[in-house]
């Protein structure tokens, strides 16, 4: 008979202990950037620190119940959880609840569930399951297909929930893809493209074609101009002079006002302050506020006085700009830091292809959150509206964050095992 063996058998503390630190700083903060004096207890669960609190105990039993799944279950079930999400997709586009203009949310009672967060982990488990199989070569073009597939259908019904934000953090599995072996050109071609297209909104689209034909030139004139080299530049030429004309069609003719407003504030070609500059601008007055050791905690003016939009939940991080200062900001993404390497280093001591792949697909989503995240309230990035990993407000991000990497830390559990 199979002797049951611990939950805890293999477990990678350091993973663990650092997810543990990350949620109830979130948590702390959370208390900072929405504290109500008439209600100081952070245990209140009319407060928004209270519901937290909750989110956090539902988010350990979660992962608790995680645990106890055997290993091998979760590239068996890889592809019925992303059918079932699929399906959610779908379904919350006609039923789902809108807030802040997406339509993504399915409400529960007093709770409010948001299943593209759940989806991001889904499609982790399919893609990992699909680039295990059996005589999959990514460099092949039909495997390449399929791949992309697998996470841009889900990306194209989060967009139709007009939630472009989560639609565009599953683009970070690329970077899962370019582990199972897809060409380094392939990538270095996919990074270019939103380079090309912000420069070709900084610059003349006409000066961009040139620079492009002057590449183009110097390639041809510095090889032995094989038929096939010649046809491979002047397509890669054709297309990105195609990219550069479109960029600019839709910016002026398909996004909306306010988005268009959005990239002009973000470029520097437009200044908004009291419009959609507004939330950049405050963020950065609040981190800067806290200079090198911050104002103290429950001393941000820029926070209790309600200056920075979204602060319990998108702006999180100013809160700990401005009550922490330099310091205090330095140490949480020294944090996420450790939880990205760390996650890379057990990935790569995996056995298991599915196992691998699932960790690095776990590290492609939340370096994609924590950088995005970090970038958009320090005005590097667009706003786009996605929460910072076990530090937000709010239960779906949590619950599905926790889900997704407390299946790669049981994943890890079996590390000297085949699955």
């Amino acid at each position: 008979m199979r002797r049951q063996r611990s939950i805890f058998h293999n477990t990678d503390w350091v993973l663990l202990i650092l997810y543990l630190v990350l949620i109830i700083l979130g948590w702390i903060n959370i208390y900072a950037a929405v504290f109500d004096e008439n209600h100081v207890s952070i245990f209140d669960l009319d407060q928004k620190y209270g519901k937290q609190m909750l989110w956090i105990l539902a988010a350990l039993v979660l992962a608790m119940m995680t645990l106890f799944i055997e290993g091998k279950i979760f590239s068996q079930v890889a592809w019925l959880i992303y059918g079932l999400c699929l399906i959610l997709l779908i379904i919350v586009i006609f039923t789902g609840r809108e807030i802040s203009g997406s339509k993504s949310w399915f409400q529960i009672g007093g709770m409010a569930l948001q299943p593209a967060e759940f989806a991001k982990m889904a499609t982790c488990l399919a893609l990992s399951r699909y680039l295990s199989g059996l005589n999959i070569d990514i460099k092949k073009s039909k495997t390449l297909l399929i791949a992309a597939a697998i996470f841009i259908i889900p990306a194209v019904l989060v967009i139709l929930q007009h939630d472009t934000g989560s639609a565009i953090v599953f683009l970070s599995f690329i970077l899962v893809m370019y582990r199972a072996g897809m060409s380094g050109k392939l990538m270095l071609f996919i990074v270019a493209i939103p380079l090309v297209a912000v420069l070709s909104l900084l610059l003349n689209r006409y000066i961009m074609i040139g620079v492009f034909f002057i590449i183009f030139l110097l390639y041809y004139l510095n090889t032995k101009r094989r038929i096939s080299d010649l046809i491979i530049i002047g397509s890669i030429f054709l297309f990105f002079s195609a990219f550069i004309f479109s960029t600019g069609i839709v910016v002026d003719k398909v996004l909306e006002p306010h988005q268009k407003t959005r990239i002009n504030v973000l470029l520097g070609t437009n200044t908004d302050l009291k419009g959609s500059g507004y939330n950049v601008n405050q963020s950065l007055i609040a981190i800067g506020s806290g200079s090198l050791t911050g104002k103290g905690f429950m001393q941000g003016t820029q926070t209790k006085y309600n200056f920075v939009p979204e602060q319990s939940t998108d702006s999180i991080f100013c809160t700990v700009g401005e009550e922490w200062g330099f310091i205090g900001s330095s140490v949480v993404i020294l944090l996420f830091l450790g939880l990205l390497i760390r996650l890379v280093m057990v990935a790569e001591r995996q056995r298991s292809k599915f196992s691998r792949f699932y960790g690095y697909g776990v590290a492609s989503i939340l370096f994609f959150h924590f950088a995005v995240n970090i970038g958009m309230v320090l005005g590097l990035l667009p706003v786009i509206g996605i929460p910072l990993p076990f530090f937000s407000y709010g239960g779906s991000s949590l619950w599905a964050f926790t889900i997704l990497l407390f299946i790669f830390i049981r994943q890890d559990s079996y590390r000297y095992e085949l699955l």
